[in-house]
């Protein structure tokens, strides 16, 4: 017999226990304390962690918050914009013999096909635009390349088609074209992203770098700017390597350097900006300098509405780039607060839909459109300031123009789609309009189950003369063969009152006798069987 070894009560604790060098040195050490900047920063991130949980709800239960706040804050650009076109344009088509409403009412025309396709494309998942994404980009190049050849210029920029009384700017639908494309080629490639030849071909290498070349040709550094910006945001939000960033903005430091040094008025914009005088004594910061007047002499609340003074031609174009200089004029600081809050507000909210997604694709669209929008008005909002040199670049949804104003609009309609997706089924937004997608959708459906109610209905019809016909059919065969055996029964009638038979019969040989308890029956002989 084998016995364990065993130790003493006074032991087992003691071995059991370790020492405290020991506990001490495998103990791991104590968290640093945050220093007063990191606890600043986790109570500021829980603070709005919170406040978005309050405002949103969370899980299943999300109230559609964000999706007003974008929505809310677009129609109130708009709405700003179209009154300060009205302002800004009235004394220059007024001095050219033109009604001064005509910019105005034609920026409203764009605003509401602009809106009428927003609400179209938010009641339109999202997964059917990216059957279309390739089609867009090649539609984009083969405008672009209209524009080249039949276009027109206007201010040393070509990048106007002529379409009846209106013109159109490609360049502007290419944007969105290019957001949609590259979306869609990231999100089919996803797995291959981290090879720096995936992450760059197509994307970059022919699709971006030929739309940015493409609008280069035609002179507009500034739009070019707003699509390597839409570029780098799509590789961003795919998860691409952040060291592809630094070499691409190298080769954009050293191209937007030559471009500069190749373009006497690129260069001269430059030297006027630092304070320097040009070659030829003109001055190409005389936008910026008045819009630094306008802005100044609005103080806290403005001259009023309509009473700007820098209208008067010292600012040229003023409805167009620097129509924000027209805003601080009239309405003041306020104005210009109010205009930054919106521009805040709908970042914020598109930035929450952002982070809320979990596919690549949606993730990558919906981040590509945030930094367009935002990128742009922030540009846009430095050139006017002084802190940019003069690039012409429109403020988002305010500037005149109806082809920016469209293609925002619709860029906005891509985003309340995803927004919509995210709130609770019951809280959803139904249809607003009883045509476009959604209704003929909606109408087909309607169509089909109608089609559907209606085989169905002639199949039962159909079934039920069948089985009123068999039915018929075996009513009768029953009330033959019951006519007949009630002729047989009176037949045999007198016979069965002459000899009745008794209910149980004794000695008829299928009635068996009863058994005694304790007995057995012997088995039934069988007549077949032959005894030996």
């Amino acid at each position: 017999m084998v016995s364990t070894p065993t130790r003493s009560p006074a032991a087992a604790p003691a071995a059991a226990r370790p020492s405290a060098a020991s506990s001490s040195a495998t103990r791991p050490a104590a968290a640093p304390a945050p220093s007063g900047l990191q606890a600043v920063g986790r109570k500021v991130r829980g603070w709005y962690r919170g406040f978005w949980s309050a405002l949103e709800g969370t899980g299943k239960s999300r109230n559609g918050s964000t999706y007003y706040l974008i929505l809310g804050s677009t129609l109130a650009l708009t709405a700003i914009g179209i009154m300060m076109v009205l302002s800004a344009s009235s004394v220059e088509a007024i001095a050219a013999g033109e009604s001064p409403y005509t910019a105005a009412l034609k920026q409203g025309l764009f605003a509401g096909i602009g809106l009428f396709g927003m609400f179209l494309l938010s009641r339109v998942n999202v997964v059917w635009l990216k059957r279309g994404a390739w089609f867009a980009i090649i539609v984009a190049f083969v405008l672009l390349v209209l524009v080249l050849l039949v276009g027109r210029s206007a201010l040393g920029n070509k990048n106007w088609i002529d379409v009846g009384p209106f013109t159109f700017q490609p360049s502007e639908a290419a944007k969105l074209a290019l957001a949609l494309w590259m979306a869609t080629v990231l999100d089919r490639k996803a797995k291959l992203l981290s090879q720096a030849k995936h992450a760059l071909v197509p994307v970059v290498l022919p699709g971006a770098a030929g739309v940015i070349g493409l609008i280069l040709v035609g002179n507009d550094l500034g739009t070019a700017m707003i699509v390597m910006m839409i570029t780098a945001a799509a590789l961003f939000f795919a998860g691409v390597r952040l060291y592809l960033f630094g070499i691409a903005g190298a080769f954009i430091a050293v191209g937007t350097a030559v471009m500069a040094i190749t373009s006497p008025n690129r260069m001269c914009r430059i030297l006027s900006w630092s304070g320097q005088t040009c070659a030829d004594g003109s001055d190409l910061n005389y936008q910026s300098t008045n819009g630094l007047y306008g802005l100044a002499s609005g103080g806290w609340f403005g001259v009023g509405l309509g009473q700007s003074r820098q209208k008067y031609s010292w600012i040229p174009e003023a409805h167009n780039d620097f129509i924000f200089a027209i805003i601080g004029e009239e309405l003041g600081l306020v104005g210009t607060l109010v205009v930054l809050v919106l521009f805040a507000i709908l970042g914020t909210a598109i930035y929450r839909v952002v982070v809320a997604q979990k596919d690549m694709f949606h993730r990558v669209l919906a981040g590509t459109i945030m930094v367009w929008l935002l990128g742009q008005a922030t540009v846009n909002m430095a050139v006017v300031t002084g802190l940019a040199p003069v690039v012409g670049i429109p403020l988002p949804f305010i500037s005149y123009g109806g082809s920016a104003l469209l293609m925002s609009l619709c860029a906005i309609g891509v985003v309340l789609s995803l927004a919509r997706a995210q709130m609770a089924p019951g809280l959803q937004p139904q249809r607003l309009f009883r045509f476009g997608p959604a209704g003929l959708a909606a109408s087909l459906r309607k169509r089909n189950a109608a089609r559907g109610a209606a085989k169905n209905a002639a199949k039962n019809e159909a079934r039920n003369t069948a089985r009123n016909a068999a039915g018929n059919t075996s009513a009768k065969k029953a009330g033959s063969t019951a006519n007949t055996r009630a002729k047989t029964v009176t037949g045999r009638a007198p016979a069965a009152a002459a000899a009745p038979k008794t209910a149980v019969d004794a000695a008829s040989p299928r009635t068996p006798a009863p058994r005694k308890p304790g007995t057995r029956n012997p088995a039934p002989s069988n007549p077949a069987r032959k005894r030996k």
